[in-house]
């Protein structure tokens, strides 16, 4: 994975800051315990100048996050929003990828994160397709891993916290061991959540399906876009539990999210799916058409900057 590209300024706290100089203490409270929380956000290129896809949506799950955790936000959804088009202003930058992370900062140590003070930071950056732009056109392989999803009443899902990503980290770092490009990691019950950072679909039979938020995944907004898009394009969605050997039978599969945006899985654990079928490739077209401002009955999605 390429180096992380430097832009000039940080939003932290309220102040922006020098990229090289948005630093915290080591004894940070969310460096030793995970407790933060964050979101994915992208701004893209559109005629009419930056837009950020599903801004206020995004904050909104970020407080969200923050309330599961009783964490007290020291700025409102409306703030970040607006937090979030200053930094990108300042930076002057027609597209990049946005990482608003709120967490419990230096102060206090210990297992109880309710004393330690609340820090929150926006940064921008220039940033591709997550897997890749030849992903995007000719699909990845992807792998059951061996690390199941956290369970939902141990580390929730649902919550977009900093610490549950560890064992999407391990999932990760397995399937690159073995040969393939992303993992897909099942429940304790064996069904399909989710990838390491992306919501998964199927088709079968020109159905689209997707797991239920229940089975223990992230609530994507990604994955609510493509229910939306499908359902405007009279393509019939079901969320329904799925099991590996629904991936094994697929037509068709893709994953979602933000940073990866909408990529095809070419095979799973060595089960040839194909290239990118019909029904992802229109999908696919239709989300980037619509996050780059070329769809207007989808405006309302887009937040000028």
């Amino acid at each position: 994975m390429a180096e992380l590209p430097k832009v000039d300024t940080i939003w932290m706290d309220g102040e922006l800051v020098d990229w090289d100089k948005a630093q915290v203490h080591v004894l940070t409270h969310a460096l030793h315990y995970g407790s933060g929380v964050f979101e994915g956000i992208r701004c893209y290129e559109t005629p009419d100048g930056p837009a950020v896809f599903r801004l206020t949506e995004h904050m909104e799950r970020l407080e969200r996050s923050a309330a599961a955790l009783r964490m007290e936000m020291r700025y409102s959804v409306d703030d970040l929003v607006e937090a979030t088009k200053q930094i990108i202003r300042a930076n002057k930058l027609p597209s990049c990828y946005i990482r608003p992370l709120v967490f419990k900062g230096y102060g206090v140590m210990g297992l109880n994160p309710l004393p330690a003070p609340e820090q929150t930071m926006i940064a921008v950056w220039p940033w591709e397709s997550y897997l890749g732009e030849d992903a995007l056109r000719h699909g990845i392989t992807a792998g059951i891993s061996s690390w199941r999803q956290r369970a939902i009443n141990s580390m929730p899902p649902a919550i977009k916290a900093t610490g549950n990503y560890l064992n999407s980290s391990l999932a990760k770092i397995e399937s690159l061991d073995n040969g393939y490009e992303e993992a897909i990691l099942l429940n304790e019950a064996g069904h399909v959540c989710e990838g390491t950072g992306e919501n998964i679909f199927v088709v079968r039979d020109e159905v689209l399906m997707t797991p239920p938020v229940s089975d223990g995944l992230l609530e994507g907004i990604t994955r609510a876009t493509i229910i939306a898009l499908a359902d405007d394009m009279d393509i019939d969605v079901v969320e329904s539990s799925l099991v590996r050997t629904d991936l094994y039978a697929a037509e068709e599969a893709f994953m979602c999210g933000t940073a990866a945006e909408i990529v095809p899985i070419r095979s799973v654990d060595h089960r040839e799916i194909g290239d990118i079928g019909p029904i992802t490739k229109m999908l696919q077209e239709k989300y980037f058409e619509v996050v780059r401002g070329g769809d207007s009955e989808y405006e309302y999605w887009l937040e000028r900057v």
